[in-house]
């Protein structure tokens, strides 16, 4: 009996001593973390200015930096100062042999610090970037993992301007590489190296919208730079962004075609319609210039022609040519081609007075005695009467043959030669000839950029 006692008493007392020590060992978990800070990066037992050693502590060696980034979105991009602004999560890691700790059986998986400056930090610059800035709201969105084995993992969001350079010829047709580079400011590749994080280095956020582009696909590279100073440590992204047409189509080149076939109303309007035919012509006109000058001002001024410049170009020249079609068809109504049919006035004139004398002489010759009488003779010719085959010799008219009829002479035939006839046909000759040009010079602009566009594609 007393022995059951004793058991029951030990094996209490060991229940209050386990768990004395489990709650020990809670409160003191978190002082073991601080120990193990102070333990590694203590006054006189870190410098954070001296560079990490190579691969398992080989000082020859460089520090290799793992570098990968999550996009997080793409605000604009700028056609006009050639630049794009992007937000990303950028993240480096690489080992530390001085910041090894011990994890308490796997109890401590990292160390988490806010503070960069209390570890070293690679040197890393984004060598395209215009303007950038860090984001503090609520705190600075920035952390230092620190692991086991001595493996730092630094992550930051960012925001950055970064300039693109574009090649606008094919414009609004084109595609455009905008890049990303990050490069090591002051080590050399002796002693630091950056590399792509294996697996999938480059992430982007699902949905990702644009306002005017789609981001078809992103390449990564290096980009390794030589200077006096010695070889230098590159990363690239190339992110391949298309131009979204369908904005363009509804903004500009819709537009363009309507004022361009607005313009040839005034090929169907009455050649004495004076005020009418000058206000359609100079209002279309002053449209037209008025949609290319807002499409220059959109883009910057560069030495060669872009697609854009060509249409534009092309429709001016249209809407242009329809006014000088006016003032061309006004000057032949009033003046300039009238003369062909002066001379044939006088042609007729000249006929008109031949016949006369001929019927004057044939007057003169059977104007005979006043009593003589004439017998009707009849109109019927005979053949074996010799004066009236000499008659009908000298009375013969020699025709010519017909000739082979032309298809555009006798659609202009219908038009008579009267004073305002040439006029109205240089209007009817503009409505056929106006629109199947400009269908020629649709057929080849869309052929000849599309066919660009496969090809750069």
């Amino acid at each position: 009996m007393g022995t059951g006692h004793y058991f029951w008493a030990i094996f209490y007392f060991a229940s209050l001593c386990s768990a004395s020590l489990a709650n020990n060992a809670k409160i003191n978990f978190r002082e073991k973390e601080k120990k193990v800070l102070d333990q590694i990066l203590g006054a006189g037992k870190y410098d954070a200015r001296i560079r990490p050693s190579g691969i398992n502590g080989t000082e020859n060696l460089p520090t290799y930096v793992y570098v990968n980034m999550f996009l997080r979105s793409i605000s604009k991009i700028d056609d006009y100062k050639m630049e794009y602004s992007v937000q990303l999560t950028f993240r480096e890691q690489w080992t530390d042999e001085r910041l090894k700790f011990d994890d308490i059986q796997g109890r401590l998986k990292y160390l988490t610090l806010t503070e960069a400056n209390r570890v070293w930090m690679p040197d890393l610059f984004f060598s395209n970037e215009k303007e950038g800035h860090f984001h503090n709201i609520i705190m600075p969105n920035v952390y230092i993992r620190i692991f086991p084995n001595g493996s730092v993992l630094y992550s930051i969001r960012i925001s950055l301007t970064l300039a693109c350079p574009m090649n606008l010829k094919l414009y609004p047709l084109d595609r455009q590489i905008c890049s990303l580079r990050m490069a090591s400011y002051g080590w050399t590749t002796n002693d630091l190296v950056f590399l792509w994080k294996e697996g999938d280095p480059v992430q982007v956020v699902k949905n990702l919208h644009l306002p005017r582009f789609t981001l078809e696909k992103f390449l990564t590279d290096y980009c390794n730079s030589k200077t006096n100073t010695g070889e230098y440590s590159c990363l690239k992204v190339d992110l391949l962004f298309k131009r979204e047409f369908s904005y363009y189509l509804i903004q500009i080149y819709i537009p363009c075609c309507m004022l361009v076939i607005v313009s040839w109303v005034s090929f169907w309007l009455d050649q004495g319609a004076v005020p009418a035919r000058v206000s359609l012509g100079v209002t279309t006109l002053l449209t037209m210039a008025t949609q290319t000058s807002g499409i220059n001002a959109s883009l910057p001024p560069v030495s060669y022609t872009k697609a854009i410049d060509v249409w534009t170009g092309v429709c001016l020249t249209f809407v242009f040519g329809a006014l000088l079609e006016f003032a061309l068809v006004n000057y032949a109504s009033r003046s300039g081609l009238n003369k062909p049919n002066m001379h044939k006035d006088n042609i007729k004139k000249k006929r008109r007075d031949l016949e006369q004398a001929s019927l004057d002489a044939a007057s003169d010759l059977l104007d005979t005695d006043s009593n003589a009488t004439f017998a009707m003779k009849p109109l019927v010719r005979h053949p074996a009467d010799p004066l009236a085959l000499e008659k009908l010799r000298q009375c013969e008219v020699h025709m010519q043959p017909p000739k082979r009829p032309n298809c555009c002479k006798t659609w202009l035939s219908k038009f008579p030669t009267r004073q305002c006839s040439r006029s109205k046909r240089i209007d009817v000759i503009s409505r056929i000839t106006f629109p199947l040009v400009f269908a020629l010079f649709n057929l080849v602009y869309w052929s000849t950029y599309l066919f660009r566009e496969e090809e750069d594609e």
